[in-house]
């Protein structure tokens, strides 16, 4: 049965992702555990975790306990861990669900032992270390203690240690450099003691190319798993594919006379008699409200005019006379020989790529697509 034409809609590739992937545990020679919080950056937490499972994956990790919780309602049981906070009072159903939490405070240690203990399981954790990020993790000073304390409370299992870099993509600067330098210091002082837990890791993308040396057990790699630059100062081999387009629809074309305006506010005015096209994306969608925007239509790059609404925009047509309604109109992606880039759009708006792509709204249908076969999703 024929698909239905959407509206707007992203393309995911899945051959991409597969393929980052196999790149990934290539270049760094270890496991690579797929980071696929905020919706899989965008892309669809779901079909992009069984894809790279598919591919030979063995770990995920997101953000919070309620996305492992979606994954394992879909039936995905690879090992999963929660790289943030944890509330106590769902670490019994962590425990149940074979779920990793990430611990770097004593008191939710202690209840995520007392909740564990009386019922007679075990959760597994990961230590987290700060190292110079200084958002989440407890101090190098107390690496040995902590360990050896919460290694012998009831109900815990501690499975790994890790850190996170907060410039692994300037490698110009010596800040990298000294996090590892405090890291491999507590992983000798926990090898000493006897405590030292038997999964370390602390690269994300960026390290991976940057830091080979700090790939250790496992490397946890988000933003090149979709194929896009972790920095300017650290793009990624040309044998990295990006996996995602947006796409919509052009929805209605109109002649206008020079001098009316056009769209809310009249930011932008006709200067002569002007074709202006509709087209069904708006900033509820994702695409946001800033001038300057762009857009492919029949291999040719037309300008967004006006304001963005909600759930449209306008472009000029001018200069491409065979459009019609309901061709497509690319805002990421190839159109003829055409590319417009997820950067290409983060330096309009003035942010990086991560933002554009986590900020795609759930409304989009999501079109996965493999090698001569298409799945909507």
């Amino acid at each position: 049965m024929n698909s239905p034409t959407p509206t707007s809609w992203l393309e995911i590739d899945l051959n991409a992702i597969q393929n980052n992937y196999m790149e990934l545990c290539r270049i760094s020679g270890t496991k690579v555990a797929a980071v696929v919080k905020a919706n899989a950056y965008g892309h669809g937490l779901i079909r992009v975790s069984q894809a790279v499972l598919d591919a030979g994956g063995e770990w995920l990790a997101v953000a919070r306990f309620e996305e492992a919780e979606q994954l394992r309602k879909n039936w995905i049981m690879a090992p999963i861990l929660v790289l943030g906070f944890t509330p106590p009072d769902r670490v019994v159903e962590a425990a149940k669900e074979n779920i990793r939490l990430t611990v770097f405070d004593a008191q939710t240690a202690h209840h995520y032992s007392t909740q564990t203990s009386e019922r007679g399981m075990r959760v597994k954790v990961h230590i987290k270390i700060n190292t110079g990020m200084n958002r989440l993790g407890i101090s190098p000073q107390e690496g040995v203690e902590f360990t050896r304390w919460l290694s012998n409370l009831p109900g815990i299992e501690v499975e790994g240690v890790f850190t996170h870099f907060a410039r692994a993509d300037e490698p110009a600067l010596d800040t990298t450099e000294r996090q590892i330098r405090i890291f491999e210091e507590v992983l000798d002082s926990l090898k000493a003691a006897g405590v030292k837990p038997p999964i370390v890791h602390a690269s994300n993308s960026a390290a991976v190319f940057n830091y080979p040396k700090a790939a250790y057990d496992m490397v946890r790699c988000g933003i090149a798993l979709y194929g896009l630059h972790p920095s300017p100062e650290t793009p990624l081999p040309a044998t990295f594919k990006p996996a995602l387009s947006l796409k919509t629809r052009l929805t209605s074309i109109r002649e206008l006379d020079a001098g009316e305006g056009v769209g809310y506010n009249y930011r932008y005015y006709t200067t002569n008699k002007e074709r202006i096209g509709t087209i069904a994306v708006g900033y509820a969608d994702g695409f946001r409200r800033v001038m300057g925007n762009k857009a492919l239509l029949r291999g040719k790059e037309i300008p967004v005019v006006g304001s963005v609404c909600m759930d449209q925009c306008m472009v000029s047509l001018e200069g491409i006379q065979d459009a019609q309604v309901g061709d497509e109109v690319v805002l990421i992606g190839k159109s003829g020989g055409l590319w417009r880039t997820t950067e290409d759009v983060a330096k309009e708006w003035g942010t990086v790529n991560y933002e554009v792509v986590c900020g795609m709204a759930d409304r989009l249908m999501r079109k996965y697509i493999y090698t001569n076969n298409r799945n909507d999703g």
